[in-house]
């Protein structure tokens, strides 16, 4: 069986770095996208997230092995306040802020109280499904990158694209199943590193970027901006803590479950790592921050949880954040290498959400159970990146999932219980 590797376990420098490079390719593509959606630099939310990062650790005292990066549930919101003008971004960067705050009391009362009121609000069925809906609702983008946005092939150029995917996907997997010693911890790494070399061999990286990378400074500082304040964008942005709440609280039982290890008594530091993270991240203009579920799928293949790893990677970020060339290397990497890792790393996501499920003994016989679980996540994955728009506020299909499962756990909640779920017979339990 592989070593399990636990936050306190240092690892030689050696295997450090190509264990943190890894998490920063993991991490990069949703970190990047996120920025360029909302109209911030992307490479001032990378240095933000390294910040961010650096920040979280400190916090929960190095017990939560964590990665924070640009959280997708505020993309809607922000482009509400801003229009998709650059010139509002400080609005919305207040409306950011806010939602740090309301999110730092949130963990004030957990740090005082206990993470029951949590666990009440969110239980198993709730975390399960806000876990499995975000690699589910994450596929389509998997998917495209993997083929095409047509889903068709229908000339060679897109066969070799296929083939690159499929490659990258072959590389990281097999190295994941069959390679020993310490090269089985970078799979993802592998397969990235393969699929750059065999796109640099057919020539399908973008000239564009491969120019980008040549006239790229070595160092520069990125460009930081200063909220103003809006009490418009506080309304609209800052109940999105919510989801930031939810997301975390899954986050850390899956990771709890893939270590063996309960991390619920170290709830209450993570979200107030994430908060903090947040709010100095939009003092500056960089982007609301979240654990991400990329760098836990790294962790469940690799059973690596040491935190170092992710002192090693925010590092990284930071190096990224000063050092554009390095950044437009990245950036470079093709969408069909994307899609070869991603498929694993967003398959692995959803596969979290069904483990949180079977750890906690989730009694699907419950039709309160199947509704919480099938609603959220069917809605969620309908929606995928289009997310569901009100007026001019779309909301992420994420988002929306996550505010779902939360709101249909509550209002389920009251009234009579469901006779199934106290162990009597059903349809459902019945289907083998």
């Amino acid at each position: 069986m592989q070593k399990i590797y636990y936050p306190e376990d240092k690892l030689p420098l050696s295997r450090l770095i190509p264990m943190g490079m890894q998490h920063v390719v993991a991490m990069f593509g949703a970190t990047v996208l996120a920025p360029i959606l909302m109209g911030f630099n992307p490479q001032t939310a990378i240095f933000f997230s390294g910040i961010g990062t650096l920040l979280f650790i400190a916090i929960t005292r190095a017990k939560v092995p964590s990665y924070l990066g640009s959280s997708f549930a505020f993309i809607g919101p922000v482009l509400a306040v801003t229009g998709g003008m650059a010139g509002k971004i400080p609005y919305a960067l207040c409306g950011i802020a806010g939602a740090a705050v309301l999110y730092g009391l949130a963990a004030a009362v957990t740090l005082k109280y206990g993470s029951k009121w949590v666990d009440r609000l969110m239980p198993p069925i709730v975390t399960g499904s806000v876990v499995a809906l975000i690699g589910l609702n994450l596929s389509s983008s998997a998917v495209a990158n993997f083929f095409n946005t047509d889903f068709r092939l229908t000339n060679s150029a897109e066969a070799v694209r296929l083939f690159v995917a499929v490659t990258t996907f072959t590389v990281a997997a097999s190295v994941s199943i069959y390679i020993k010693g310490f090269l089985r911890l970078l799979p993802i790494l592998t397969g990235v590193v393969a699929g750059y070399a065999l796109s640099l061999a057919l020539g399908i990286i973008d000239t564009s970027h491969l120019s980008a990378i040549k006239d790229a400074a070595w160092l520069g500082l990125p460009p930081f901006i200063a909220p103003a304040f809006s009490l418009e964008a506080l309304l609209v942005i800052a109940p999105v803590f919510v989801v930031l709440v939810a997301e975390n609280k899954g986050h850390i039982q899956a990771i709890s479950g893939y270590m063996k290890r309960d991390l619920n008594p170290h709830l209450g530091r993570a979200y107030m790592g994430d908060a903090v993270a947040t709010f100095v991240s939009a003092m500056g203009g960089g982007t609301p921050q979240t654990t991400y579920a990329e760098n836990m799928g790294v962790m469940a293949i690799t059973r690596v949880f040491s935190v170092y790893n992710f002192v090693a990677a925010a590092c990284m970020a930071l190096l990224l954040g000063l050092c554009p060339k390095f950044g437009a290397v990245v950036q470079s990497i093709p969408a069909p290498v994307l899609g070869g890792v991603t498929v694993i790393l967003y398959g692995l996501i959803a596969m979290m959400g069904i483990k949180i499920w079977l750890d906690a003994k989730v009694d699907f016989c419950s039709h309160k159970n199947l509704i919480i679980a099938g609603s959220s996540i069917i809605i969620s994955t309908g929606l995928g990146a289009k997310g569901f728009t009100v007026g001019m506020i779309n909301i992420a299909g994420i988002a929306f999932g996550t505010v779902l499962a939360v709101f249909v756990n509550l209002a389920l909640s009251f009234g009579k219980e469901d006779k199934e779920a106290d162990g009597q017979d059903c349809d459902v339990c019945k289907i083998s």
